[in-house]
């Protein structure tokens, strides 16, 4: 089978990576002419684990190409996937516009029956909309085409998407032939041998299951740091909580953990698309507004803990970050409470020094010299009154705190994911913080 998938930003790098390596042939296309003949060397514009090895091992097996330009493939291809962006507009909803300009390409240029998946997050209704854009180009065209759009939204976490895409927990299409739904189950039999998790719905379902899946997952995060930010204020141990309400079936372990907030590129954006989805509905998400305003607040907490014990000046202070990234295994900094951190710490007077094993070269780019950037984590510990850890990297899981002392000018760990031992800390002369 022969698919073009649009876009080679995450979804659609690793998505075509991953369809390539269980040999359908794929071509990736985007209009940026240095990323492409990046990728056609190998050169991969984001940090995924093992994605680099797999483009270079498909590329070398004539199965994963690259184009800057659709209409050289439409003829050849049985199916496309838009994955391009869906940024947030300035209200907060999904900017469909290159979605749409994907639409029209296809439109403009199909001269056989193709399924156009939509693949990027995006709101319910905008399959109709594709599909709307699609017709009225072939109508300019005075030509009758037949295709189907379909739905077929992605589940894959940073830092481990390629294990996600491979053995996926469900794959969800919305459809609206027998014929799609068909194609879509040929080209996901290689990853369903063992077990058939597809499951099809209709195209608006499939369009909100994504977006209620992250909002349900962003909604843990934030209760659980409220629930955190309460335990503290009355004298509850919020690990023992999270064990106890955790162990419990029908709520579960997972993303039951306190932090400093969540980030990334899907959480923040599609929590506000679907508030925005709603308005425009009539109906007010009054639950997703106190997530959003919660994890707001979240990510204030570090400072404010320093700040607290620095008696409310830190001006000249020397403030150790560990952890730039949103989460570990990934070099994305969108939205990560490492930046609203560093813009507090350096307003109220304090001097930075900032470690990440992936994310440095990410945070240059983003804030350029406003920080001093330690070549590892010790180093960026040297001569600090303070250590927050912002990000739980394994290295950062058990460092050894007899050098910490010694080159730490203060003995304050503020841990903004509760990873250490207070007793160990303790032990070590450390003043210990921790959410909840």
């Amino acid at each position: 089978m022969n698919i073009a998938i649009v876009g080679t930003g995450y979804v659609g790098l690793v998505s075509g990576t991953c369809f390539s390596d269980m040999g359908i042939n794929v071509t990736c296309v985007d209009v940026d002419q240095s990323k492409i003949d990046n990728l056609q060397n190998g050169i991969i514009p984001i940090y995924e684990p093992g994605l680099e090895e797999m483009v270079k091992k498909n590329i070398k097996a004539g199965r994963l190409k690259f184009e800057t330009d659709l209409t050289k493939v439409l003829d050849d291809v049985d199916v496309v996937f838009s994955a391009v962006g869906t940024p947030p507009d300035e209200d907060g909803s999904a900017d469909l516009k290159y979605v749409l300009a994907v639409a029209r390409t296809i439109g403009q240029n199909i001269n056989k029956y193709t399924v156009v998946v939509t693949k990027s997050t995006v709101p319910v209704g905008t399959a109709a909309k594709v599909k709307a854009t699609i017709q009225e180009e072939l109508k300019r065209r005075g030509v009758d085409v037949e295709f189907d759009v379909a739905s077929n939204p992605e589940f894959l976490k940073e830092g481990a998407a390629i294990k996600d895409f491979m053995s996926p927990d469900r794959v969800v299409v919305g459809v609206e032939s027998e014929r799609a739904r068909k194609i879509m189950s040929r080209l996901y039999k290689p990853f369903m041998l063992v077990n058939d998790r597809m499951i099809f719905t209709d195209i608006p379902s499939a369009e909100m299951i994504k977006y209620a899946a992250n909002a349900m997952l962003a909604t843990r995060i934030s209760f659980m740091n409220d629930i955190a930010n309460l335990c503290e204020l009355v004298g509850a141990d919020v690990n023992m909580v999270r064990k106890g309400i955790g162990s419990d079936n029908r709520i579960g372990k997972k993303f039951l953990y306190p932090g400093c907030g969540y980030g990334g590129s899907c959480f923040p954006k599609d929590v506000k698309a679907l508030i925005k989805t709603a308005e425009k509905a009539g109906y007010p998400m009054s639950v997703l507004k106190a997530v959003e305003e919660v994890n707001e607040r979240q990510k204030e907490v570090l400072f404010n803990k320093l700040m607290k014990h620095f008696n409310g000046d830190i001006n000249g202070k020397t403030i150790a970050i560990w952890g730039l990234a949103f989460k570990p295994e990934t070099d994305d900094m969108r939205e990560a409470p490492s930046l609203i951190l560093i813009d507090k710490i350096i307003e109220a007077g304090g001097n930075l020094k900032v470690f990440d094993p992936i994310a440095i070269n990410e945070c240059k780019r983003r804030i350029g010299d406003k920080v001093v950037y330690g070549t590892d984590m010790y180093d960026a510990a040297l001569d600090a009154d303070a250590l927050l850890l912002v990000t739980e990297w394994r290295e950062f899981r058990f460092p050894n705190f007899a050098i910490l002392s010694k080159v730490m000018k203060g003995k304050v760990i503020i841990d903004g994911r509760n990873i250490y031992d207070r007793n160990e800390l303790t032990q070590n002369d450390f003043t210990y913080y921790k959410i909840g």
